[in-house]
């Protein structure tokens, strides 16, 4: 390369650091040429050389320097009309450019430079440029060319005995088979270049740490995750111990994806949420939508519909803008399933025709059948089999040539499901074993679950019970060990959707047992079956909320400041409710959007806490109760009533004693529909005191019906087996939203033969009964009146006349501050107040305290060992009820607080009814030991006065019933 006559002294004398920020500042062309013309002294090849290798460094730190520096390298060589020079300038600029994600823009320049090398006759630098090619061709979907560049590289390299260049090659091409789906091909190509690079490590540091890497993520492509794992081990280290943190970063992003494939889910969306902010943090928009996209589907796996649906759609978006269409289309196949999970079948379809076509483009088979298979899971739904079958079938023949074991796995169970689906057992057999063959040798638990529960339906069918049981056994202990390894609340109950079933079927089948019904065996797997993850909150001292104290100053501002706003928003919509004008409503939902948005923001945050403080807290799956745990922590008067739902049908187990029995109940619909019917009644009271008296006996007739068909389908046909004078009853689904109190036999109501408590499972109240409790603490009430809570101030009054050692907080004194503080050491704690249910989302339902809500979020970072705690308020007790039974509503969070106990409200009672209740059941609980002795005086006593069940029935405890 030539430069002008006379300065390359003065060239390699400002050739320094310091020259690099000056440079990386002349951003226009004006800028870089009136730069160049006052200092003539960098108008050389050296410095073309010199640019090239400062971009090559620069690029890991700031890309967008790096492609200016690389501008001022194809200035300065077309001044200087070298070809070589221009050459290689451009060649640099199209390595900036794919750097910086621009991958079009640098398949040009690496061609131009392509192009310029061939003419004047450069091989080695000409295979130096195809090379560099390789990457940005497979980015933008040119698989031949990638190819073709790679072969012809690799041969100029060969000719010349450059072992170390062909390696390097070898690497590259290894990429453009795993990015078709072509595994093992790739791998081939990965191991080979690792082979000669492990010889010696230190010449290359670099493309060893990257082989070792690639190597590791075909391993994983492959299934073969023990040396998959070895493999990233020993990238992770050399990368540290070479300071290549851009490639540590990258090995955390694949052990995530290992992680997530293994079922370890908790830490794979904590590897992906830490390395995307890192990438973040250096501007790397391409691995910031591969952490989307990768979180997609681990939302996907645990039904977390809505978070799959916004980062596949934020990944695709990204991956559009970089011209990315491989990565669009696996993201816009991952919207797709959202899509169709939320029910929206033809958008779905849609959207999966979409990605095909986008894989068709990129010439990328396997991932254009793996579409074919979504299709097809779709059409099976809907029962169009013949189409199904072809699809699926079509893409398993991919998979099997491809080497694709997962996906291989995933069509013969679809295949073994769609011939159950048509009552053909034999070749619904043939497939789940094919499956299962390939499975013993992977550690896929989630193919594993399906196709162990598949198999026991298949036995089933085939009256071939034993082997039915065992397979079911196998599936629910691999569902029991997923459960475990999830350490979010959140996390874990949406992962129990659609894996209910299990527990279902094996309580029917030892029901169906030919010899006798294994009665016990039912009711644990009914016990196994509810509420486990608010059980596994109350065995740990701490929850995944609570952790935030843990995860650094910026989050715990972030959720202060979240909650303050949310807070001050919630009070604005209040005072808002209050005014009048033609912008009211405008302004209600402007106010609302904005606090659903911050809610959402703020349970992304708690989503994506990191969790080894979790787990090195105990925040493990627990273990059910067992039926002597249970037993021991009844009393000899009281019966348990447990209700369970296997498919349509409501089943009840009874125990007392020493004895079990499973009775069949009814259908739910019909029991969904008196409940509906009864809900309508005493919602007729929201109309008026006035409308109350006018249809007073109508009401009570209407009323009385209804609980009289509920008692007759839930309570007459296990009324035999009910002995003592205290019931606890379990309830399921629906059931939980019913006054059992008040059900009527025509003559008495329920409670009139017992007192009554409830628990939302047999394990949680044998947990309630082993809490401590401060048993000489004070009693704390906390009232606040207002416009929808008129007789709070006379009913907190009273009880504070009523309750000894009792302390009144009332108004803005009645903080959460207050119930914080002071809740730590009482005995009793009463809360009068409205009460807000969220049905869309339980998480942020709550009570007003003076100083703003109180929410299910709120009582998570408390602690109230009490032995009770009243919410007096409206609908304080209603939930929603998730997948495995769990309860979400305020109840969850007193429990977990740490309440032995917890009495609340089913629907809302703003009247002097509730005082004369309050009143009279803490009058009581003061001269009995039984809370549910109380409770059941103070009913019968406001019946007296106010003998419609709408003011006496709806409160009900939960916990433990006796004090002390």
């Amino acid at each position: 390369m030539t430069g002008l006559p006379g300065t390359a002294t003065a060239r390699s004398s400002v050739l320094t650091a310091e020259l690099l920020p000056r440079l990386s500042k002349l951003t226009s062309s004006p800028a870089r040429n009136q730069y160049l013309a006052q200092h003539p002294e960098l108008i050389g090849g050296e410095v073309v050389s010199w640019l090239a290798e400062s971009v090559r460094t620069r690029s890991q730190i700031d890309s967008t320097s790096a492609v200016v520096l690389a501008e001022i390298a194809v200035v300065i060589a077309r001044k200087l009309r070298d070809k070589s020079a221009v050459a290689q300038s451009l060649r640099t600029m199209g390595n900036a450019l794919h750097l910086s994600g621009n991958n079009e823009a640098a398949v040009q320049r690496h061609a131009k430079a392509s192009k310029l090398f061939a003419d004047i006759g450069d091989k080695n630098q000409l295979a130096r440029t195809l090379n560099a090619s390789i990457q940005p061709l497979i980015l933008s979907g040119r698989y031949e060319r990638a190819l073709s560049a790679a072969k012809a590289a690799r041969r100029i390299f060969a000719a010349e005995k450059n072992e170390w260049r062909a390696a390097r090659v070898d690497l590259n091409a290894g990429n453009i088979f795993q990015r078709q789906g072509r595994y093992a091909e790739a791998l081939d190509y990965y191991q080979q270049a690792r082979k000669f690079f492990s010889a010696e490590p230190e010449r290359d540091p670099e493309a060893y740490a990257v082989a070792l890497h690639n190597v590791a993520i075909c391993l994983v492509l492959l299934n073969d995750f023990p040396r998959a794992e070895v493999a990233f081990q020993e990238a992770r280290s050399f990368a540290e111990a070479h300071a290549m943190s851009t490639l540590a970063v990258q090995v955390d992003y694949n052990v995530a994806a290992l992680h997530h494939l293994r079922g370890e889910n908790s830490r794979a969306i904590e590897m992906l949420r830490r390395t995307r902010e890192n990438y973040r943090k250096s501007d790397d928009r391409y691995h910031v939508a591969l952490c989307q996209l990768d979180l997609s589907e681990i939302y996907l796996e645990l039904n977390q519909g809505n978070e799959a649906e916004e980062m596949a759609s934020q990944a695709a978006a990204d991956f559009r803008k970089l011209g990315l269409t491989y990565e669009a289309g696996k993201s816009l196949t991952n919207l797709a399933l959202a899509t169709w999970k939320k029910g929206q079948g033809d958008p779905a379809l849609k959207l999966f025709a979409e990605a095909k076509k986008l894989f068709l483009r990129e010439g990328n088979q396997v991932w254009s059948s793996r579409t074919d298979f979504y299709r097809a899971v779709i059409l099976v739904e809907e029962r169009h089999y013949r189409e199904a079958r072809r699809l699926c079938a079509a893409a398993l023949k991919t998979f099997h040539r491809a080497k694709v074991p997962y996906s291989f796995i995933q069509c013969h169970l679809l295949l073994a499901y769609l011939f159950m689906q048509q009552a053909r057992a034999n070749d619904a057999l043939h497939h789940c074993r094919a499956a299962l063959t390939q499975l013993r040798r992977l550690n896929l638990p989630i193919l594993s679950y399906q196709a162990h529960h598949l198999m026991g339906r298949i036995r089933i069918a085939k009256a071939e019970r034993a082997d039915a049981f065992k397979s079911y056994e196998t599936a629910l202990g691999i569902v029991e060990q997923l459960r475990g390894d999830l350490g979010r609340e959140e996390l874990r109950m949406s992962f129990m959707k659609n894996r209910f079933a299990i527990y279902e079927e094996l309580v029917e089948l030892c029901m169906t047992s030919p010899q006798r019904p294994r009665l016990e065996d039912a009711f644990q797997y009914i016990e196994q079956a509810k509420s486990r993850t608010l059980q596994d909150l109350m065995l740990n001292a701490r929850s995944e909320f609570q952790l935030l104290s843990k995860n650094g100053a910026d989050s715990i501002q972030t959720v202060q400041a979240l909650r303050a706003e949310i807070h001050s928003l919630s009070r604005q919509y209040e005072t808002e409710q209050l005014g009048e004008g033609s912008r009211l409503s405008e302004n209600l939902a402007r106010i609302q959007t904005e606090i659903r948005r911050r809610e959402q923001e703020l349970l992304r945050l708690i989503r994506e806490i990191p969790l080894p403080v979790a787990e090195s807290a105990g925040l493990a799956s627990s273990k059910p109760a067992t039926l002597a745990e249970i037993r021991a922590a009844l009393s000899p008067r009281s019966t348990l009533v447990e209700y369970f739902q296997i498919r349509d049908r409501l089943m009840a187990a009874v125990l007392r004693g020493n004895s079990v029995e499973i009775v069949s109940i009814a259908p739910v619909l019909p029991v969904a529909d008196l409940i509906t019917r009864l809900q309508f009644q005493l919602a007729k009271f929201k109309m008026g005191p006035q409308y109350a008296e006018e249809f007073g006996e109508s009401l009570m007739r209407s009323t009385q019906q209804h609980l009289k068909n509920l008692h007759a389908i839930l309570i007459a046909p296990v009324r035999h087996l009910l002995r003592g004078d205290h019931l606890l009853i379990v309830p399921h689904g629906i059931l939980h939203a019913l006054p059992f109190q008040a059900l009527f036999d025509g003559e008495r109501y329920l409670i009139d033969a017992f007192k009554i408590s409830f628990a939302p499972s047999a394990g949680i109240f044998v947990l309630c009964q082993s809490r401590a409790a401060n048993r000489n603490g004070s009693a704390l009430i906390l009232g606040i009146p207002d416009s929808n809570a008129p007789t709070v101030a006379d009913e907190v009054h009273k009880l504070a006349a009523t309750i000894p050692h009792s302390q009144l907080f009332i108004g803005e004194s009645a903080t959460a501050d207050v119930l914080r503080t002071q809740g730590l050491y009482s005995r009793l704690i009463h809360i009068a107040t409205h009460g807000y249910f969220r049905q869309d989302n339980p998480m942020f339902s709550g009570v007003r305290l003076g100083n703003g809500i109180l929410s299910l979020y709120d009582l998570y970072q408390m602690k109230l060992p009490a032995e009770l705690v009243t919410l007096s308020g409206c609908a304080t007790g209603l939930n929603v009820v998730a997948d495995g039974d769990e309860l979400l509503g305020l109840l969850r969070g007193l429990i977990y607080a740490g309440a032995q106990a917890a009495l609340l409200t089913l629907w809302d009672v703003q009247d002097q009814s509730t005082t004369d209740f309050m009143t009279s059941f803490y009058a009581h609980l003061g001269r009995v030991s039984d809370k549910s002795d109380a409770l059941r005086r103070a009913a019968l006593e406001v019946r007296q006065t106010h003998p419609h069940p709408y003011f006496w029935a709806p409160f009900f405890l939960v916990g433990k019933v006796t004090t002390g």
